[in-house]
């Protein structure tokens, strides 16, 4: 069995143990014609079949290729779908705000996505799906309460480089592997370019960081570029907070996060 499809077998049974222990039977996600939400969606279909209702959510700088690749996805993969526009929210509010940056708008297109989905998931019994890996997680690169928001994440522990290949072992198509990894926050946005590197060049130094837990010498030593790994190491500390439930202050002898820490699946 090869790598990727004991990934596979073991991302579906952690959906649906995560998923129907809480009692709950159905999933939503958040489909936006991107290599992540592709990934989880097929994922979630091989757990949930018709349980599973993705979501696309474009607003007025959605590309009509991304579009075209979640339509594409959906009817591939025979994926229930339903289309509810964030452009509405996010103009309005950006009318009122006129002098929103770039960053302002991504974060708060982010957010209404995620709040739209919250509430469709509530109008469905569901659960949401997360749909953030590894090497936007450890960079801190995604909105808090937006993006990085969810109930279950099967894919926080791949890094982009490893959801490349998983998408191609599960025939995701290659409209979606192909394309160059953007969330389309803003007219002509790119992670890559965002970011100032490659996915491969950053989950290069990641997984010797991370993973190997090798010192920022031994890791220079290897040939990673030195600028790149300062600012890996700095983006993963500055940026713990968003990996982290908020800290709540101790005044008592039993405090959430604390000393009160009860298993997440617990039951009476």
């Amino acid at each position: 069995m090869s790598k990727y499809s004991q990934i596979s077998d073991y991302l579906v049974r952690f959906l649906d143990n995560e998923v129907r222990k809480t009692g709950i039977q159905k999933v939503v996600v958040g489909l936006s014609g991107g290599l992540d939400s592709a990934v989880v969606a097929v994922l979630a279909q091989k757990a949930f079949g018709d349980d599973l209702l993705c979501v696309k959510m474009p607003s007025h700088y959605s590309s009509q290729s991304s579009l075209d690749d979640a339509d594409a996805l959906c009817q591939k993969f025979s994926l229930r779908s339903e289309t509810c526009s964030v452009a509405p929210m996010i103009e309005a509010y950006e009318k009122a705000n006129p002098d929103m940056d770039n960053l302002r708008k991504g974060n708060f297109s982010a957010r209404m996505r995620m709040a739209t989905l919250f509430d469709i998931s509530a109008r469905e019994s569901a659960l949401v799906l997360g749909t953030s890996n590894k090497s936007e997680l450890m960079l801190g690169y995604g909105t808090l309460y937006g993006d990085l928001a969810s109930a279950i994440n099967p894919i926080g522990d791949l890094y982009k480089s490893e959801v490349f290949e998983l998408a191609r072992y599960l025939g995701v198509n290659d409209s979606i592997i192909d394309k160059p990894p953007s969330a389309d926050l803003w007219d002509g946005q790119s992670d890559e370019a965002d970011l100032g590197y490659t996915y491969a060049q950053l989950d290069a130094a990641m997984k010797l960081y991370v993973d190997e837990r090798l010192s920022r010498d031994e890791i220079v030593a290897r040939g990673i570029d030195a600028k790149m790994l300062d600012m890996i190491i700095k983006r993963i500390f500055r940026n713990h907070f968003k990996r982290k439930m908020p800290v709540i202050a101790k005044l008592t002898s039993r405090t959430l996060g604390h000393d009160f820490n009860y298993p997440r699946d617990i039951t009476l």
